[in-house]
């Protein structure tokens, strides 16, 4: 399958972000909390990595779909996002189901049905097992909701609406805090308050070609500086939650990300570009949506057992999500390229106008789908 430049680089980056936060305080890794408190809630950070990278791949195949046929198919988009995520999650929590089923840890009340209707983001009261659910939780929905939006309203106004959600995401995060107290667990999780970092990638994919044509855009976007705003979005993160990070810091976060996932799609040529789009970290991308998965079994700061170890633990996850990726992600993936064959005359890529615009030139990009990390 194709790939998009540098976002496959990226879920490297955002899993091995989420795999640095659950790291931390497992047996044997270094638990300084001093060294620990000063990188921020990194975990927390990669996740927002990636939900930016949904919300711009998405939209990016949704447009382009609109500007080759004319519509959205629902029905193919939902086909091509079951046989991609159901396969590989459903196993997981088959594992889950089974292993509680013969007392090799416990659940939660409610965990297995909030894990199989995809609500984990609803349910604060998630055992350790399946609480990082709650991520894919959010994508379904997104992925329920972002298409037929698109497809009702149209492109203009779906944007305008993506548009929407990033200034009200905020307030409904401070409305929360102030008038629903009891909801404030759920600030960060539920689909009203995390919709944003989603959002802004759509309403990336949406004007990436107009703002790559203005010149202030682009030169922030080629300049050699660029590394202070990986590092200001990293900085803001240090913050906890709070009225301040609700609703502001959050929200700036999310565009700066937006800036590094439309630069890592522009230059794939600089050392940040080759770092990206090597090797290894294009392996690791790949292998995200499994790892994201299985990882949470071995990365148990609360568990003394051998498994749950460093550097065991690790190699266990990365074993796991070997497993996984090559026995059910691979297999299936095959079976909808089969019905989906792309063919060798497809058009010039959405994007690739602006840039030849601004008198530079790109790979161009192709279609890439991923599941969360």
């Amino acid at each position: 399958m194709k790939r998009v430049p540098g976002l496959d680089g990226l879920r490297a980056v955002s899993i091995l972000l989420v795999l640095c936060g659950h790291l931390d305080g497992t047996l044997g890794f270094y638990n300084n909390p001093a060294f620990w408190g000063h990188l921020g809630d990194i975990a927390n950070l990669g996740v927002r990595v990636f939900f930016v990278i949904s919300g711009y791949i998405i939209t990016f195949l949704l447009l382009r779909e609109t500007e080759k046929t004319g519509t959205i198919s629902l029905k193919e988009f939902y086909f091509r996002r079951t046989i991609r995520i159901f396969p590989a999650s459903y196993c997981f929590i088959l594992f889950i189901a089974l292993a509680y089923l013969f007392g090799v840890f416990q659940l939660n009340r409610g965990d297995l049905l909030h894990a199989v209707t995809y609500t984990m983001n609803f349910f604060p009261d998630r055992s350790w097992w399946v609480g990082h659910l709650w991520s894919l939780s959010v994508e379904e929905q997104f992925y329920l909701l972002w298409p037929a939006t698109l497809l009702l309203l149209g492109t203009r106004k779906g944007l305008k609406a993506a548009l929407a959600v990033i200034l009200l995401a905020p307030l409904v995060r401070l409305g929360t805090a102030y008038f629903w107290v009891s909801q404030v667990p759920s600030i960060g999780n539920s689909f009203p308050t995390i919709a944003d970092p989603i959002a802004t990638g759509c309403l990336l994919a949406g004007y990436k070609d107009e703002l790559l044509a203005r010149p202030w855009f682009r030169k922030m976007i080629d300049s050699r500086l660029f590394f202070l705003v990986p590092l200001a979005a990293w900085a803001l993160n240090f913050k906890p939650g709070g009225r301040i990070r609700w609703l502001i810091l959050e929200t700036l976060i999310n565009l700066l990300i937006g800036l590094c996932v439309c630069r890592a799609t522009v230059h794939t040529k600089d050392w940040a570009g080759r770092l990206l789009n090597s090797a290894p970290f294009v392996f690791v991308g790949v292998l995200s949506y499994s790892l994201y998965l299985w990882q949470q079994l071995f990365l148990n700061r609360d568990s003394a057992a051998w498994p749950s170890r460093f550097p065991q633990n690790l190699l266990l996850a990365f074993c796991a999500a070997l497993l996984c990726h090559y026995v059910i992600e691979k297999p299936f993936l095959r079976l909808r390229e089969a019905r989906h064959v792309v063919p060798a005359s497809a058009p010039a890529v959405f994007g690739e106008a602006a840039v030849k615009a601004a008198g530079k030139t790109v790979q161009p990009v192709a279609e890439s789908l991923r599941a969360p990390s």
